[in-house]
C-alpha cells in the first residue's frame, strides 16, 4: 500500500503549478499565454520579473524536496527514487492544469539532491557553468541532465540498476520537455540570458 502511495502523492505534489498560481495571484495572468508559454522558472523570470521568478524556483524546488522526503519516509531509498520520478512527471504534466506544465529542472535538482547531494551538486555546477558561458539556460539544463546520468554510470558512487534507470528516465523526461529548445539551439534561434 505504501509503495502505491508514493507515486500518487509525488505526482500530486508535482502537479502544483507554481508559475501559474503566482501569475494568477500577483499579476492576474495565465503565464502559459505569455513569453515561451512554459509555466516554469525561466519564463516566470521573463514574464513576471526576478522576484516572482525566484519565488517560482523556490516553490518548484520545494516540491522536489518534499516529494523525495515523503518517498523516503514511506518506502525508504527506493520510495525516494520513485517519488523523484513522479514528482517531475507531475510538474511536467500536472493533472490540475490540463497536463500543461513546466520542464522540471528545478524539481529534478531538488528531488535528486535529497537522495544524492554530492552527485547532484557536481552536475548542477557544470550545468550552471555551461549556461553562464553559453548564455543559454536550456543548454545548461540539458547538460545538467546528461552529466547527472553519466555520473550515475561512472562508478564514482556505486549505484544499482534501479537508480541508474531512474536517472536515465529523468534525463529522457527533461530532454523531451526541451525538444523545442533543442531545435532552436541547433538552428541558432534559442533565446539567450538577458534577452
Amino acid at each position: 500500500m505504501r509503495l502505491f502511495l508514493v507515486p500518487v502523492l509525488a505526482y500530486l505534489i508535482g502537479s502544483f503549478s507554481s508559475a501559474y498560481v503566482i501569475g494568477r495571484a500577483f499579476r492576474k495572468i495565465d503565464i502559459r499565454k505569455f513569453g515561451s508559454g512554459n509555466p516554469g522558472t525561466t519564463n516566470a523570470m521573463r514574464v513576471l520579473g526576478k522576484k516572482y521568478g525566484l519565488l517560482t524556483f523556490t516553490l518548484d524546488f520545494s516540491k522536489g524536496i518534499i516529494a523525495s522526503l515523503v518517498g523516503l519516509y514511506l518506502y525508504g531509498y527506493y520510495g525516494g527514487l520513485l517519488a523523484s520520478l513522479f514528482v517531475v512527471i507531475g510538474h511536467n504534466w500536472p493533472i490540475f492544469f490540463k497536463l500543461k506544465g513546466g520542464k522540471g529542472i528545478a524539481t529534478t535538482i531538488a528531488a535528486l539532491a535529497v537522495l544524492q547531494f554530492q552527485l547532484t551538486l557536481i552536475a548542477v555546477l557544470i550545468g550552471v557553468a555551461v549556461a553562464a558561458i553559453s548564455k543559454y539556460v536550456s543548454l545548461g539544463s540539458l547538460v545538467f541532465l546528461a552529466i547527472n546520468f553519466i555520473l550515475s554510470l561512472s562508478g564514482i558512487i556505486k549505484f544499482d540498476v534501479y537508480t541508474q534507470l531512474t536517472y536515465f528516465l529523468l534525463f529522457l523526461l527533461g530532454s523531451y520537455r526541451h525538444k523545442t529548445n533543442i531545435k532552436r539551439l541547433i538552428s541558432g534561434t534559442e533565446n539567450k540570458i538577458g534577452r
